[in-house]
């Protein structure tokens, strides 16, 4: 996972936590994150990385809409990305002070 950018990341725990979204449903999610709107030329190359990496998979829903769907490498290399982050933070952090 460290050779992903961290958008790729982003929309990599974002499809994690979904059952198969669809490339807008992906978008959804993940626009409310960014401050900056996600377009569909950011978007669908980046995911079309993670596929080609073989961090996700990309089916058809229909003819016209893909679903995503983490795969077993995937889920390894997210829990290898939180055990790393956990040798940093351990605990939740605390709030920010006003």
């Amino acid at each position: 996972m460290d050779d992903l950018t961290a958008f790729q990341r982003d929309l990599l725990y974002v499809i994690a936590g979904a059952d198969r979204p669809s490339g807008q449903s992906v978008r959804e999610r993940i626009q409310g994150y960014y401050d900056t709107e996600i377009n569909h030329g950011r978007l669908y190359p980046n995911l079309d990385t993670l596929v080609e990496v073989g961090l996700v998979e990309k089916g058809e829903l229909d003819r016209r809409t893909n679903y995503y769907a983490i795969t077993a490498e995937g889920e390894a290399a997210i829990r290898e990305r939180r055990g790393w982050e956990s040798i940093y933070v351990e605990e939740p952090l605390s709030p920010a002070a006003p």
